[in-house]
């Protein structure tokens, strides 16, 4: 079995992780911006995301021969042993991070993919890192460690602060183009409805819209094109909404990490005396069943009971809708592989510091930017929020890689 056991591997692996976790996102995102129902995409991506757990496991936790206390992992998994408190611990971080994915996949929509990642991400490191913190017998430098988790909590405020700037920049832009069309209809003797909203797109608008295939970035009619083509409509809806999900999401994500670290290190003491530690490739297969499996519960019932106001889907209309789902297949096998690289990472240098690859909103946040336009064409405020968003959450990140410790002994209980 391969193990990591320098801090320089790590964070290598920390770096690849970041990288991974970063992008897989964007993938869902860009599928919904198409039109794609989320609950066919998610179907799709935590089919590959169970598939490049179990690659993993096979594979690097086949590797070599089995160490003193840390059993290969096809032995470890159908050895008759009573390890079942750890077992429960990694199924129940598998449920916590595949309902939170779950949410900022429909958050992504409402919110944007830069704040939804800036915002769980914080939240993530704020609770989760510190529960690791304590966890893993304090390895990782408590100077460095909680001075970068409060530059995260100062990014979550940033994070909310920027949406709500944006709404607004939105607003405006929406406003000013219906008051320049109804100016326009004045002219022309035609008559202009009653009842508008800034919020909503009016008939006008659409029509406008509809001469350009391509607007441009930023726009009001880049806006209106945007939602007619969306499967989650969201102008006109309350900004709270988006925001509510984003903090219930980075609460789910604050649990999955402590709670894979008491699977792979029995904290709690549950184990009888001589049965080992349920290895990182044993309890990330567990972890990964057990998300497939609230998964599929899940996203079957929101098929036929969909949220958001989506349209109804079935079984059959999934396994007929091939558009799009290589990318979501994509998105399932990096979401697979960064997790796996971020428990090894935490194994070797504590899962307190693993916990800087939260730092995938730069990723996403850079996918968010350049590929959907966000933040185009937007205010003055806007951009100083972004910004400074971005470098708290850059200076966050240093500071809790710098915190990372070693854990004593891989091999011993």
């Amino acid at each position: 079995m391969y193990v990591v056991e320098s801090k320089g591997g790590a964070i290598l692996c920390m770096i690849m992780s970041l990288i991974f976790l970063g992008t897989w996102p964007a993938l869902l995102a860009y599928l919904e911006r198409r039109g794609r129902l989320p609950q066919h995409t998610y179907l799709d991506y935590t089919i590959t995301n169970l598939l490049a757990a179990s690659f993993i496991a096979l594979t690097l936790g086949e590797i070599g021969g089995t160490k003193p206390g840390m059993p290969n992992f096809l032995t470890q998994l159908f050895q008759a042993q009573d390890n079942w408190p750890s077992v429960l611990f990694a199924m129940a971080g598998g449920v916590a991070l595949s309902i939170g994915n779950l949410s900022i996949q429909y958050a992504m929509a409402l919110v944007g993919l830069s704040v939804v990642e800036v915002v769980s991400a914080s939240i993530t490191v704020v609770i989760g890192t510190t529960v690791n913190y304590f966890l893993d017998d304090r390895i990782n430098k408590a100077e460095i460690l909680f001075p970068g988790v409060g530059c995260f909590l100062i990014a979550v405020f940033l994070g909310s602060a920027v949406h709500k700037s944006n709404d607004a920049d939105n607003s405006v832009k929406l406003k000013n183009l219906e008051s320049k069309l109804e100016e326009e209809a004045r002219e022309n003797d035609i008559p202009a409805s009653d009842e508008r909203s800034a919020h909503r797109v009016p008939m006008d608008l659409e029509k406008a819209n509809a001469s350009m295939k391509e607007p441009e970035f930023g726009t009001a009619k880049f806006l209106i094109h945007l939602e007619e083509r969306r499967s989650i409509k969201v102008l006109g809806r309350s900004i709270w909404i988006g925001l509510a999900i984003t903090f219930f999401a980075g609460l789910c994500y604050s649990f999955f990490s402590p709670l894979f670290n008491v699977a792979t290190n029995d904290q709690f003491h549950t184990l009888k005396k001589g049965v080992p530690h349920l290895v990182v490739y044993t309890a990330f297969f567990y972890f990964s069943v057990s998300s497939f499996a609230i998964a599929l519960i899940l996203n079957i019932t929101f098929l036929y009971r969909p949220v958001l106001d989506l349209p109804k889907s079935s079984l059959n209309a999934y396994f007929e809708d091939w558009n799009g789902r290589g990318w979501a297949l994509l998105a399932g096998l990096l979401c697979g592989f960064g997790n796996g690289l971020q428990f090894m990472g935490g194994q070797a240098a504590g899962y307190a510091a693993a916990d800087a690859v939260q730092a995938l909103p730069l990723v996403s946040t850079f996918w968010g930017v350049v590929a959907f336009g966000e933040y185009r064409k937007s205010s003055r405020k806007t951009y100083i929020l972004l910004s400074s968003m971005l470098l708290m959450f850059i200076l966050a990140v240093a500071v809790l890689m710098a915190s990372s410790g070693q854990r004593k002994s891989l091999s011993s209980n």
